[in-house]
């Protein structure tokens, strides 16, 4: 699984010319994933993104999490995360899980974030486009691979 993270003065995405999911302040997400992603992953990445220290403390620190400052969440699915430009210019996506089964994940994943904090999202395998205020700008990526199953 992997999850690009960045933080967010704003976000929004659009499909077909309408806004279906907004943020005001937190953190935009683009997630993927790949064969042998599980709960425990999606688990240990959920505990991650919550817990990260990228935002500023009162001593103008990146010293506070998500969960500190009360952010909240879009979340985008990304499959291109998994291209892989090894050989050739144009991107293999081998690697990225097929559509079912990373929507069934994609959905545990926002159900498990909406737990602790207000999570909107775009529309999965939808043309969408997004936009946001990158603060900082600060963008961590985020990968955790299942070991036993790799």
């Amino acid at each position: 699984m992997k999850v690009v993270v960045q933080k967010a003065k704003n976000a929004q995405v659009t499909v077909n010319n309408k806004i279906v999911g907004e943020i005001d302040f937190g953190l935009m997400l683009l997630v993927g994933f790949t064969k042998n992603d599980n709960e425990e992953i999606i688990d240990y990445m959920v505990h991650k993104i919550l817990n990260l220290r990228i935002f500023e403390d009162e001593n103008n620190v990146m010293n506070k999490s998500l969960l500190d400052v009360n952010g909240s969440i879009l979340s985008i699915s990304q499959f291109t995360l998994y291209g892989d430009t090894s050989k050739g210019n144009r991107p293999s996506y081998i690697k990225a899980l097929n559509g079912s089964e990373a929507k069934d994940l994609y959905d545990l994943f926002n159900e498990k974030l909406r737990n602790m904090v207000n999570v909107k999202t775009g529309v999965f395998g939808a043309d969408m486009q997004v936009t946001f205020t990158n603060l900082g700008p600060t963008t961590i990526i985020l990968e955790k691979e299942n070991k036993d199953e790799v």
